[in-house]
C-alpha cells in the first residue's frame, strides 16, 4: 500500500484531554498535540489504552478522533485506535477512522470474552476486508487476556495487505523476536513496535522498526534520543538514555493504575498546561505521589533541580 512505511520510530499514545465535566477540552487537546510534535516524534496514537477509549462514550470517542485528525493536519501520521469487543463496532469505528482522513487504525483482538484461532483470524480478517486503511494490530495479552500467536500473524501479513505491522506489548522480547524473524521473513515491509517503552532498542536491534512508548509523551528526549542515536550508530548514547529510560516503568507508570492522572501530571510538571482530569474509575495522582513523580522526572532528565 502507499501509505505503509509513513509509520515509523517513535509514534506515542496521545492521552486525551478532558474538562472537569469528562468532556473534549479541545484547547487542552490541542496544546498537548503542539506539545508532543514538538518533542520530535514521528506519529501519533490517539485513544489508545492511555488516551482512556475504555471509558468514553461511542460519541465523544468519535468527536476525539475528529478533532486529532483535524488538529494534526497532516503534520505527522496519525493512528486511530478502533478498539471494540466486537468485530462490528470495531468495523464502524475503523470506517469513521477512514471517513475523517486518519492515516491508520490499530486494532486490539477481541477482549473479555476470549476466542479461538481461528476465530482471532476472522476477527482480523473481516476488518482488513471492510477498511482499506493500513491496520497495525495491538498485540495486548494484558488487557485482551490472549495474544495473537505467531501462526495467526504470519497469517494475516500474507493474505491481508491492509494489515501493516504490530504494536506488540508483552513483557518479553521472545514474542517480539519470533514476530521480527518469524514473520518479517515473508514479509519483510511487516512493521513491528514494540508496546513497552524499555524494549524499544532491544527492538531496534533485532530488526524491529520502532515503539510506542507513553515516555515520549513527557520525557521525548528519551525514546526519540534512542531512535535517533541508533539511526545515526551512536550506540553509546543509545545506551546511555536506554538506561535512564529503565527508570519509568521502574518509577513513574506504578505511582497509579491505571497511569493516566500520572502521564497527564507528568505533562503539566514538564511545563505543559493541560486539564489533568481523569475518568471513572481511574482517579487524579494524590500531593505525596505528585512529589515522588517529580523526584523521578528530575532523575530521567525531564525537569531540571
Amino acid at each position: 500500500m502507499k501509505k505503509e512505511q509513513q509509520f515509523k520510530g517513535v509514534i506515542p499514545p496521545v492521552p486525551t484531554v478532558f474538562t472537569k465535566e469528562g468532556k473534549l477540552d479541545v484547547i487542552g487537546m490541542g496544546r498537548l498535540i503542539d506539545h508532543v510534535i514538538a518533542g520530535g516524534v514521528h506519529g501519533l496514537f490517539f485513544l489508545g489504552s492511555g488516551g482512556e477509549f475504555i471509558s468514553m462514550s461511542e460519541e465523544l470517542r468519535k468527536q476525539t478522533a475528529e478533532f486529532c485528525v483535524k488538529y494534526t493536519a497532516g503534520r505527522l501520521p496519525v493512528l486511530i485506535g478502533i478498539a471494540a469487543p466486537g468485530t462490528d463496532e470495531t468495523i464502524k469505528f475503523g470506517k469513521h477512522a477512514q471517513s475523517i482522513g486518519a492515516d491508520g487504525v490499530v486494532i486490539v483482538n477481541p477482549y473479555y470474552g476470549g476466542v479461538g484461532e481461528e476465530n482471532l483470524y476472522n476477527h482480523f480478517k473481516q476488518i482488513s476486508d471492510e477498511l482499506k486503511l493500513p491496520i497495525i494490530i495491538y498485540n495486548y495479552p494484558g488487557v485482551s487476556g490472549q495474544t495473537v500467536p505467531i501462526p495467526i500473524l504470519k497469517r494475516l501479513a500474507l493474505e491481508c495487505p491492509n494489515i501493516v505491522g504490530v504494536k506488540d506489548t508483552v513483557d518479553t522480547m521472545s514474542h517480539i523476536r519470533s514476530v521480527i524473524l518469524e514473520v518479517k521473513s515473508v514479509r519483510p515491509d511487516f512493521l513491528v513496535f514494540a508496546g513497552f517503552d524499555e524494549y524499544l532498542l532491544s527492538t531496534l536491534i533485532i530488526g524491529g522498526d520502532g515503539g510506542v512508548p507513553t515516555s515520549a509523551i513527557f520525557a521525548p528526549h528519551l525514546a526519540v534520543g534512542i531512535y535517533e542515536a541508533f539511526q545515526k550508530k551512536d550506540y553509546e548514547r543509545a545506551f546511555e538514555l536506554q538506561r535512564l529510560l529503565g527508570y519509568v516503568p521502574e518509577e513513574i507508570y506504578p505511582l497509579e493504575f491505571p497511569f493516566y492522572s500520572t502521564i497527564k501530571e507528568s505533562v503539566c510538571m514538564v511545563g505543559i498546561d493541560i486539564s489533568t482530569h481523569v475518568l471513572a474509575p481511574a482517579k487524579a495522582l494524590s500531593e505525596e505521589k505528585k512529589k515522588l513523580l517529580k523526584a523521578s522526572l528530575i532523575k530521567i532528565g525531564a525537569l531540571k533541580e
